[in-house]
């Protein structure tokens, strides 16, 4: 691919790069540790990659992290997987999160949203208090270190406190979303047997109310390591029999006690996907996670006190914790509980200009949404405050970058960001003092080496490789539960380069270290030698009015053939006939590669997501490999397993 590009779309000024916080920590870093003074994001990305013991002690020292016991050294051992960070450290999350709850006690430090759109304020002194209390009765529960805490929570501010409250006893959090069946959250909960779960009656959603009574009643039965259930009555009901009430656990005015506990002690457990067998259960560690999200939001995001930070999302997806770690900069953060589009496509900027968000995330979908709707952010609402606009969950698509810049602000930091649930991290993506060029995520992160590289382990540049790491991050999963001989962590990621984390995605990183994602490797577009993302095809087909969504596979076949079909979801009053037909291959001709022009396009009643919203690609290409169903994918883990069964029954058709 070309990755000549004659100007950004968008460039800091000389100010904000001066007032970044990443320029003022290298320089700094400069002065105390040896960091290059010079050569600006380049050379202190090597710098922070080449030197990384030193880089992590910079890290700690600039955002002053509380070591309750002093480390013996950053690094004890730097081997993938395996890696011991910080040995002999003690510390305590919880205790970080709540630091400017003694500067700024009665400034926000939690703005939550529903569906009203209007802002409810939580200070730092009242989220303080509530987090104390309710550690302090998790502790009366019998809750030690180690035990399990489970959330089946919306984006609520409990949900936050319930989060802290674990942590600051060193138990270890987990949460799914209210919107998971039954099945769902058993598959992820069975799994860390957890001693205390956090439920709601029911949540709202698209201006509904949604009941979830039956299906608490249903994981109160089936989990039977649970001591006690803790009701949140969002719809207003009693709480069950048996259940302790949320306002009684939260009511007392005591100081939170913080548990120190080593740096690798666990925080929290995530779930993968899980399209194959149960879903991966991710441990991250306190330690872990604390440093890495002070480095990701306080340098590459430049959060600070002044800024309100917004993602859309939910529990089940790692970014709501992502989302919760900016308290770690003394962020204001807005939590916002509902339906994305309610009661209209641009209902997220309305939030935005409510709450004064300086940092907005969204998906990609969601600004591509916005533009097939022909929303307009910044006539319809005031976003002056908003500086920049984060997306992630796909690839966002040249034509996003545009309409970003086109209907947002000129002024306006685009950062695409990628990383994964299993680091819960970015691997690439915002830098504040680097061009923004369309298409195109700004640079690796500070002290992660990223490379692409080819079948052979070979880096390559400007050609599109395989996503590797090739050191160690701290919030790298400290190891998968019920994992024991810990090899279905080892076979997740380093299976194919042995000591290297591979994570499954496709990239081209530049000329200019700027990097491109091309969608998962292992669901790659194969033709003739020449390899492409399905990222590239739906960017390119969905551009068209009449697709609402789009879904290629690559099937190698039995006689060594390769079937490459592409399932279209049409939007309302769309026919695929022979016009659209010629449409959708000339684009795809003329826009990416002949060799891509997709063997069959075939209309289907929808495309299968997870419950992250995710396509599913993989599962798919397995049944149309004529895997059975149920050894294919999870039916836990997807949005509509029925979409599915079409998938299956074409395969059945095609013998």
């Amino acid at each position: 691919m070309s990755t000549v590009n004659p100007s950004p779309l968008w460039q800091p000024t000389p100010e904000r790069i001066a007032h970044a916080r990443i320029t003022k920590f290298q320089a700094w870093a400069a002065e105390h540790h040896g960091a290059p003074a010079h050569g600006g994001y380049a050379a202190l990305h090597r710098w922070s990659v080449d030197e990384l013991d030193t880089f992590w002690k910079a890290v700690t020292e600039w955002f002053d992290v509380r070591f309750s016991t002093p480390y013996a050294r950053v690094l004890g051992d730097r081997s993938m997987p395996g890696a011991e960070w910080f040995p002999g450290a003690t510390l305590n999350y919880a205790e970080h999160a709540l630091r400017a709850a003694g500067t700024r006690a009665d400034e926000p430090a939690l703005l939550y949203v529903d569906e009203t759109h209007e802002p409810t304020p939580v200070s730092w002194s009242e989220l303080r208090r509530q987090v104390g209390s309710l550690a302090a009765e998790l502790r009366a529960l019998g809750v030690r270190p180690g035990d399990r805490v489970s959330g089946y929570l919306p984006n609520v501010p409990q949900a936050v406190v319930a989060l802290l409250a674990t942590a600051a006893v060193g138990a270890v959090w987990t949460s799914c979303a209210p919107d998971f069946g039954a099945r769902s959250v058993l598959d992820r909960f069975q799994q860390v047997e957890p001693v205390v779960l956090f439920t709601v009656d029911g949540y709202r959603y698209g201006g509904k109310e949604h009941d979830r009574r039956d299906v608490v009643a249903q994981l109160r039965g089936e989990l039977p390591t649970l001591r006690a259930v803790v009701h949140i009555p969002l719809l207003g009901t009693e709480a069950p029999e048996g259940a302790l009430d949320w306002s009684t656990l939260t009511s007392a005015d005591v100081d939170p006690v913080f548990e120190p506990v080593p740096f690798d002690h666990p925080l929290w457990v995530l779930y993968s996907s899980g399209t194959t067998g149960l879903p991966k259960a991710i441990v991250q560690s306190q330690g872990g996670i604390l440093v890495e999200h002070l480095k990701q939001l306080g340098l590459h995001c430049d959060l600070g006190t002044e800024d309100r930070f917004f993602w859309y999302t939910s529990t089940g997806w790692m970014m709501w914790n992502f989302l919760v770690s900016g308290l770690l900069t003394g962020t204001t953060i807005v939590l916002y509980d509902g339906s994305p589009g309610h009661p209209d496509t641009g209902a997220q900027w309305c939030i935005a200009e409510r709450t004064g968000a300086t940092l907005f995330g969204t998906s990609a979908a969601y600004v591509m949404a916005c533009r097939k709707a022909e929303v307009h952010p910044s006539r319809d609402a005031d976003l002056t405050r908003v500086r920049c606009v984060a997306t992630t969950g796909s690839p966002l698509p040249p034509d996003g970058f545009r309409w970003l810049h086109d209907e947002v602000s000129e002024d306006l930091w685009i950062a695409s960001v990628s990383g994964g649930t299993d680091v819960c991290s970015c691997f690439a993506g915002a830098v504040p003092t680097l061009p923004v060029y369309i298409g195109e995520l700004q640079a690796a992160g500070l002290g992660t080496d990223l490379q692409s590289w080819d079948a052979s382990g070979r880096p390559v540049v400007d050609e599109v490789g395989e996503l590797v790491v090739t050191n160690p991050m701290p919030s790298m999963p400290v190891r998968f539960w019920n994992d024991p001989d810990g090899s279905r962590y080892h076979d997740s990621y380093f299976d194919t380069y042995p000591g290297v984390w591979r994570h499954g995605d496709w990239i081209t990183v530049t000329s200019r270290d700027s990097v491109v994602i091309h969608g998962r490797s292992d669901s790659t577009l194969n033709r003739q030698g020449v390899r492409m993302g399905s990222a590239d095809i739906y960017e390119a087909v969905e551009r068209l009015p009449e697709i609402k969504e789009s879904l290629v596979i690559g099937v190698e076949q039995p006689d060594g053939g390769y079937w490459m079909p592409l399932f279209v979801h049409l939007a309302p009053g769309a026919e695929l006939d022979e016009a659209l037909l010629d449409r959708i291959k000339r684009t795809i001709r003329e826009q990416l590669s002949p060799r891509h022009v997709p063997d069959e396009v075939i209309e289907v009643p929808g495309v299968p997501h997870t419950l992250t919203g995710k396509r599913i690609e993989v599962p798919v290409k397995r049944l149309l490999q004529g895997t059975p169903l149920d050894k294919a994918v999870n039916a836990g883990s997807v949005d509509d397993v029925e979409l599915l069964r079409f998938y299956e029954r074409l395969a059945r058709e095609r013998g």
